[in-house]
């Protein structure tokens, strides 16, 4: 016998003795990991500002836990599989980009995945824009996919369009609603500009159905054409209604509409920030001083709210009007030349008496 062991205690007796507290000791053990990892369930993520995550589609929940752990977000991946396993939520996770942010925990994260609670980006379509300045605003932006072929011309670019997003034939300006859209990541311009059109149509088509019947428009392009003018010439909300009423008057009576912004738009890249005698008098198919009528296509990308009020105009005899010099986009409105030339006359006096105050200080 062992010199170790004292006479008379058996190997038996003292393996009796000390198993239970082997046992015990690895319990205790194992109920503190178990409770350690209960607890970190619910332990804020280690994060000290918003990141975004990605889980890509088909990714296993372990893949997602281990990529987390790798990046020092989660402290225990093992117990958060064990959980989701447990649970059942594991294969319920969703793909998608997710915002996490900080005081998250997993158990949270784990239900924003579950629920498919993906990041939404959001993207503002002007009002006024051209169709040229949203394609740009679209390249720019890292969150949309593109799809476009940048090497190729505006107008087959613009046709090509037309006819993935089901509009084949349309001319592509003016076609999109302005307003924020909310999209998910890996949307494509196609896809942005799809549900842009959808917006457009849908709004075209109610004001055109509930539009004054007395307007000298005959279908819902004409419409949007007239409210692409009009969104391009107001300043302020309140005068909506009147300057589209103001334009459909001229084109009512036969008289040229004597647009600046159409004749800026057929001026394309050789518009420098001035209007001239000489481009007005320059003939073109969008220079409505030499030509009666509207233009052949929209001008601009015109609001709901100016297509409505283009729907419904405010009845006015005015046929001109002007800057009225207030600086907050207001006009003078006249129903005859004699008042309109006399608004102007206040209008340039004004403007040489505040020159005059600004050259003074």
């Amino acid at each position: 016998m062992s010199r170790w062991i004292a006479p008379g205690i058996s190997v038996k007796r003292i393996l009796r003795i000390i198993l239970p507290l082997v046992v015990l000791l690895f319990g205790a053990a194992a109920a503190g990991a178990l409770w350690s990892g209960v607890r970190s369930l619910d332990a804020p993520l280690r994060l000290s500002s918003a990141m975004r995550f990605k889980v890509p589609a088909g990714a296993s929940f372990a893949h997602v836990a281990a990529e987390l752990a790798a990046q020092g977000i989660v402290a225990q991946p093992r117990a958060w599989i064990l959980y989701a396993r447990w649970k059942g939520l594991a294969p319920a996770v969703k793909a998608g980009e997710y915002e996490i942010l900080p005081g998250t925990t997993p158990r949270e994260l784990l239900m924003k995945m579950v629920n498919g609670q993906v990041l939404l980006h959001s993207f503002t379509i002007v009002d006024g824009w051209r169709l040229q300045d949203l394609l740009e605003a679209i390249r720019r932006n890292p969150d949309i996919v593109s799809t476009l072929r940048a090497q190729d011309t505006f107008a087959v670019q613009t046709a090509n369009i037309m006819a993935k997003i089901g509009a084949a034939g349309t001319d592509a300006e003016g076609q999109f609603l302005p307003e924020t859209y909310r999209f998910i990541g890996g949307t494509t311009d196609l896809d942005l500009l799809r549900q842009a059109h959808s917006a457009l149509t849908r709004e075209l088509d109610a004001a055109w159905t509930t539009r004054d019947p007395g307007l000298p428009l005959h279908n819902p392009n004409e419409l949007l054409i007239m409210a692409s003018i009009v969104e391009k010439e107001s300043g302020v909300p309140q005068e909506l209604g009147k300057i589209a009423g103001l334009y459909l008057h001229r084109l009512g009576i036969g008289m040229r509409l004597q647009a600046d912004p159409t004749v800026i738009y057929g001026m394309g890249d050789r518009y420098d920030g001035d209007i001239r005698t000489v481009d007005l008098r320059t003939d073109g198919p969008y220079n409505t001083y030499t030509r009666a009528g509207l233009p052949p296509t929209p001008i601009a990308l015109p609001s709901a709210a100016v297509i409505r009020a283009t729907a419904r105009p405010e009845k006015t005899a005015a046929i001109y009007f002007v800057a009225s010099g207030k600086g907050d986009g207001s006009h003078i409105f006249s129903a005859t030349l004699e008042a309109h030339n006399a608004a102007v006359a206040a209008y340039l006096a004004h403007q040489r008496q505040k020159a005059a105050q600004d050259s003074a200080r």
